[in-house]
């Protein structure tokens, strides 16, 4: 089945389904001689792991990780790099009901029209679950931009808005985005969110949310115009995530009311080095790195499960109603803040060794 695989010279595969015995992934392209356990892919993994809060799915998954290939003695070979997760609380039963009805806002239509296959455990390859695997090559990324590059890459996430309700930049600190369920940056905005959100899911119905997404240190230079451009690989990295459904870099939509004047990042020199007034292209000029942050942001719709009832139609073409019982995220943009930065950690790194390749 094509369209499993992202990447070109560090690509990566991801396999399973939601309520199978087990997920994966194979990378190919990781460099040899990189110092790595699964303890240093584990750590990412339990920032996206379902269950840690009253604010996303009730599925207790461990989420442990294990490498099966592509490692010797501590260190990557060069061969292909394969990672496994068991999914160990699996409850089918809970879709047993809806297993003819297709559930709006889900992919069980379209995957019916493409494959005339239902798997409704879950969603089967389309759920989220898969996104598990995404994170875990994130980590390998992660350890792949630091070999070439050394330690100067910082890759962090943030929900900036939840439903209507955005955080205030003037109060963003990235010391506290640990330190609430939502990976907030606005500590009084996260506060505000949790009572906003105990609504929500008391009312068995879910909500929207934007996340943002910055790499910082990421040298110039980065990006293959004019058809793999940097950012035109980040914003298919973001919008292949699941429920994904808009995304920007720097000002993004925002450009189209700006200026020439206002949109322009203008310069200066610094001693030797160029240094830029404002950062309005998020990073990315041309599709080429300029050398300042990188800046994404993704907009991710309500979890189409949800209690109310809605009208559908089932696989024998009657129309019907459907309420999805089970345990569903009421935002499930909380989890996709370490997704986010798995795929731009990924991007980085195909295009570090990219670049390596071609330029030395």
């Amino acid at each position: 089945m094509p369209g499993n695989s992202f990447g070109h010279t560090f690509r990566y595969t991801t396999w399973g389904e939601s309520h199978g015995p087990e997920i994966g992934c194979v990378i190919d392209g990781v460099p040899p001689g990189i110092a790595l356990t699964e303890s240093d892919i584990q750590v990412w993994l339990d920032k996206r792991r379902p269950g840690q809060s009253r604010f996303t799915t009730q599925r207790k998954e461990p989420d442990t990780v294990q490498i099966v290939s592509g490692v010797f003695e501590g260190r990557t070979t060069g061969t292909p790099l394969a990672m496994t997760i068991e999914n160990k609380d699996v409850r089918s039963k809970d879709y047993g009901g809806i297993e003819d009805k297709f559930r709006p806002g889900h992919a069980d239509q379209s995957y019916w029209a493409k494959y005339g296959i239902r798997d409704y455990r879950g969603g089967g390859r389309s759920s989220a679950r898969e996104t598990a695997m995404r994170v875990a090559a994130g980590a390998v990324a992660r350890k792949v931009l630091d070999h070439v590059l050394g330690p100067g890459i910082a890759i962090r996430g943030a929900l900036v808005q939840m439903g209507p309700h955005e955080i205030d930049r003037a109060r963003w600190d990235w010391d506290i985005v640990e330190d609430n369920p939502f990976w907030c940056p606005d500590a009084k905005a996260a506060k505000a969110w949790e009572t906003y959100l105990d609504g929500i899911r008391k009312a068995g119905s879910s909500i929207g949310a934007v996340i943002e997404v910055v790499a910082s240190g990421v040298p110039a230079g980065l990006g293959e115009p004019v058809y793999d451009k940097l950012d035109a690989d980040l914003a298919k990295a973001m919008m292949s995530i699941n429920a994904v459904k808009s995304v920007e870099i720097g000002a993004g939509l925002q450009a189209a009311s700006l200026s020439g004047e206002e949109n322009a990042d203008e310069m200066r020199m610094d001693g030797d080095k160029i240094a830029f007034l404002s950062n309005k292209a998020g990073g990315i000029l041309g599709g080429i790195s300029s050398g300042q942050d990188v800046v994404v942001r993704f907009a991710v719709k309500p979890t189409s499960s949800i209690l109310t009832p809605r009208k559908t139609v089932d696989r024998f073409g009657r129309d019907t109603e459907i309420s999805t019982k089970g345990r569903h995220d009421p935002c499930v943009g909380i989890r996709a803040v370490p997704i986010g930065e798995a795929m731009m950690a990924i991007v980085l790194a195909d295009h570090v060794l990219r670049h390596r390749g071609q330029c030395g």
